[in-house]
């Protein structure tokens, strides 16, 4: 482990070969497994494991209770909420070992996963979604994209700070709280300023 300042509980546990980034918080009971790393100002809740790997980028927020599995790549201001789930083997068997057989999952920047949430392996979250509780990912998640239920639908659009978007006939909207504006083309958003 590459000493940093980062803050650890007394109980959490950190093995060999870790790469920590400065003011990242650790609390009770989270295992981060080895050659793992996070970036700085992560906030790791307690009971969470970061299976061997990992790499969380700066100022990812992981609620309690996640297991972040092998395969998996979230980048900056990636935000997984409590309980949520990923998986790393798309037909895992007890007694069939598939360690080399790990299928990746990015979550790109921005991304939300609310609680509860599944995402089955091998797909990719876009930045800036938001995933809602309970929802079950069984496909690509295109960037701003807002996804409920199971399995997961699209539902509609979303800015950088979450709200949903609504269009105009031109396909301009702008979020309520940034006034940032997107622009709908197709089946993509952009933002535009």
């Amino acid at each position: 482990m590459i000493e940093t300042n980062f803050f650890a509980h007394e109980t959490a546990v950190i093995d060999d070969g870790c790469i920590i980034g400065k003011d990242s918080k650790i609390w009770h009971f989270s295992h981060i497994m080895s050659d793992c790393i996070l970036g700085e100002k992560c906030n790791i809740g307690q009971n969470v494991v970061v299976s061997p790997k990992v790499v969380l980028g700066n100022n990812v927020k992981v609620q309690n209770n996640v297991s972040i599995y092998t395969g998996v790549i979230c980048e900056d201001d990636v935000f997984l909420g409590p309980s949520m789930v990923f998986t790393n083997i798309v037909n895992p068997r007890s007694a069939i070992i598939r360690r080399d057989s790990y299928v990746q999952t990015l979550v790109e920047k921005g991304a939300s996963i609310g609680a509860n949430a599944t995402i089955i392996c091998g797909n990719k979250i876009g930045k800036y979604s938001l995933i809602g509780a309970g929802a079950v990912i069984t496909k690509e998640v295109k960037p701003y994209a807002l996804l409920v239920g199971n399995p997961a639908k699209q539902i509609g659009w979303v800015s950088e700070y979450g709200h949903r978007l609504v269009f105009d006939e031109a396909g301009k909207a702008t979020c309520k709280e940034s006034k940032q504006e997107y622009q709908l083309s197709g089946d993509s958003v952009e933002r535009i300023n």
